[in-house]
C-alpha cells in the first residue's frame, strides 16, 4: 500500500480505551486505520446529551458574562422617575443567578453522562499527562496551530491541544467560577443559609470580599479570552483541517471532508 510502511502495517492496533483517537491519513496510519477510514466518512462522536449541555452551557456563559460586566460596571443612571420605581439592577442579577444555577446544575448533569456516554463523553474531565504520544500529538497541534506543519492530523474527539483547553478552561474553569460564584452569593444571603453551609469557608479562606469578587472577575475575562480562541480554531480546523467541528456540535457526527487514500 503506498505511503505506508511494514512496519506501522503490521503495527497493533490501538485499543477501544485510548485517551485520544488520531487517525493521520499520512504513511504512519496503520492498515486498520485505512480501511476504517476508507469505510467511514463519518463517526459519531458527540450524543444528544453532550451536544445539548454545549449550547446550554454556551447560552448561560454568554449571559452570565454580559450581566457579570454590568454588575461590576453598572450601568449610568439615566431613568426618568423615582430610584425607587427601578428595578434595572435587580433584573440584572436575577438573570445572572438564574444563569448561574442552569451553568451549575448542567454541570452536574455534564458529569454524570461522562460515566453513562460513550468514551468521547469523558474526554474533557482527564488528561493523560502520563501519555508520551498525547504530548508528542500535543506539541504537533501547537506546531499546526502556528502554522509550523503542512497538514493536519485527524481526530475523532478533541486533538490533544483542544483536550487540554476544554480540561483547563471547561472543567476547571467552570469548576472555580461556580465555586467564587455561590460564595459570592452566600455572602449576600446571609449566614446559616444552604449556600453558606456548602460555599460560606471560600470567603474565609480568600479573607476579603473584594479580593473574591476580582478573583471572580479575572476567571469572567479568561473564559472570554477561551471562548473567543474556541470559536476561531472551530472555524479555522472546519476549513484548514477537512472535518468537520461547527456541526458536528449540532449533529453529533464528526464528517471527514478528503478521507480517501491514494
Amino acid at each position: 500500500m503506498k505511503g505506508v510502511s511494514d512496519e506501522r502495517i503490521n503495527a497493533p492496533v490501538r485499543g477501544p480505551d485510548e485517551i485520544f483517537e488520531a487517525s493521520r491519513l499520512t504513511g504512519d496510519a496503520t492498515r486498520e486505520d485505512l480501511e476504517s477510514i476508507r469505510r467511514r466518512t463519518s463517526v459519531y462522536v458527540y450524543e444528544a446529551p453532550v451536544r445539548v449541555w454545549h449550547w446550554v452551557n454556551a447560552l448561560a456563559i454568554t449571559i452570565l458574562v454580559v450581566t457579570g460586566y454590568l454588575i461590576a460596571s453598572p450601568l449610568p443612571s439615566m431613568q426618568i422617575g423615582e430610584a425607587t420605581d427601578q428595578f434595572v439592577m435587580g433584573y440584572i442579577r436575577f438573570a445572572h443567578f438564574a444563569a448561574g444555577v442552569v451553568m451549575s446544575v448542567g454541570f452536574f448533569g455534564r458529569i454524570y453522562w461522562a460515566f453513562v456516554g460513550n468514551r468521547h463523553a469523558w474526554q474533557m474531565f482527564y488528561i493523560p499527562i502520563f501519555n508520551k504520544r498525547y504530548w508528542k500529538e500535543f506539541v504537533f497541534e501547537l506546531r499546526w496551530y502556528f502554522f509550523l506543519e503542512e497538514e493536519p492530523k485527524k481526530y475523532i474527539g478533541h486533538n490533544p491541544l483542544a483536550h487540554a483547553a476544554m480540561f483547563t478552561f471547561i472543567t476547571l474553569g467552570i469548576t472555580f467560577m461556580m465555586i467564587t460564584g455561590w460564595a459570592l452569593y452566600a455572602e449576600g444571603a446571609g449566614q446559616g443559609g444552604v449556600t453558606d453551609s456548602l460555599f460560606g469557608w471560600v470567603l474565609g479562606y480568600v479573607q476579603n470580599s473584594q479580593r473574591l469578587h476580582t478573583l471572580h472577575h479575572l476567571g469572567m475575562w479568561a473564559i472570554v479570552i477561551f471562548a473567543i480562541i474556541h470559536i476561531y480554531a472551530a472555524v479555522r480546523e472546519d476549513v484548514m483541517s477537512r472535518q468537520s467541528m461547527v456541526s458536528t456540535m449540532i449533529s453529533g457526527h464528526r464528517t471527514f471532508k478528503d478521507d480517501r487514500i491514494e
